[in-house]
């Protein structure tokens, strides 16, 4: 099998202090995280970004200061920026990442191809903000995750793929788990990974107590995972995981034992079609 390729998830919108003391807020906090996580073997690190007062933020300035600190500390770690932020913000407000030049340009970025029940909220993506969103990664040289909660999802991106906005083969991440979404089974998993074009590569990001298993079983099918205090905050039942990086050493520790390689950067870029840096 492929080298399995780990993606941190830092921070969230969702996440917070009260929920968990170890929860990173500055940029210089989270691109710590990300070098932790880097050398527990993650490849990608997927990021918000908060206010001070840790408020959910898709300020450009945020991402830029954030980006610049985590290309210090960890050079070689793929940059996905998050374009879902937090439910409520529109799509200028989501899309403020994508703007960003330089040294601190995200390699990757997701977009959510649907809306979604989110808990008791609802992650609102109508076609017409999927679409705008797409457009804009796609002007930006940017390589899209396809961010999908549901199989409707997925054939939302043939959609986009026949308009021009995707190319394929493409990235999938099937978030499993969310209450009111699509639930975290192997039978969910199976069918999700059975529907993406072929030659598509996939991760999965189980959501709370779902996580290390749908890990696990992403690892067995030959997928890619996605770990971190955005999904879940806890390494095992009542015991708070120290940082997003114990999560991911616990992903490589299960791969090793699978007789699955961890991908370094590199290789995780030529695995999802990334450009090289």
């Amino acid at each position: 099998m492929n080298p399995v390729v780990i993606t941190a998830a830092l921070v969230g919108a969702e996440t917070t202090r009260e929920q968990t003391p170890y929860l990173p807020i500055s940029p210089e906090e989270i691109a710590q995280e990300a070098k932790r996580c880097r050398d527990a073997g993650a490849s990608i690190v997927h990021l918000h970004v908060r206010e001070p007062d840790g408020k959910p933020s898709q300020s450009a300035a945020l991402f830029r200061e954030t980006i610049e600190r985590i290309r210090v500390l960890a050079p070689d770690l793929i940059c996905q920026t998050s374009t879902g932020g937090a439910v409520g913000m529109d799509v200028d407000e989501r899309a403020q990442p994508l703007t960003l030049t330089g040294a601190a340009k995200p390699e990757m970025a997701t977009v959510t191809t649907g809306t979604v029940n989110f808990g008791n909220d609802v992650f609102w993506n109508p076609r017409s903000l999927v679409r705008e969103i797409a457009k804009r990664i796609r002007a930006g040289g940017i390589v899209p995750e396809i961010e999908c909660f549901d199989a409707g999802m997925i054939d939302e991106a043939f959609a986009l793929q026949k308009e021009g906005l995707l190319d394929f083969p493409a990235h999938f991440d099937f978030v499993l788990g969310v209450p009111g979404a699509l639930a975290a089974k192997e039978a969910a998993l199976d069918f999700m990974r059975s529907q993406i074009p072929e030659g598509s590569t996939w991760t999965v990001a189980g959501v709370g107590r779902h996580q290390l298993p749908m890990a696990e079983l992403a690892l067995e099918k030959g997928g890619n995972v996605r770990v971190g205090l955005e999904d879940n905050i806890y390494l095992s039942k009542g015991v708070l995981a120290k940082g997003s990086y114990e999560l991911v050493a616990r992903v490589a520790e299960l791969a090793a034992a699978k007789g699955r390689a961890v991908a370094t950067p590199d290789q995780a870029r030529g695995l999802l079609r990334v450009p090289p840096r």
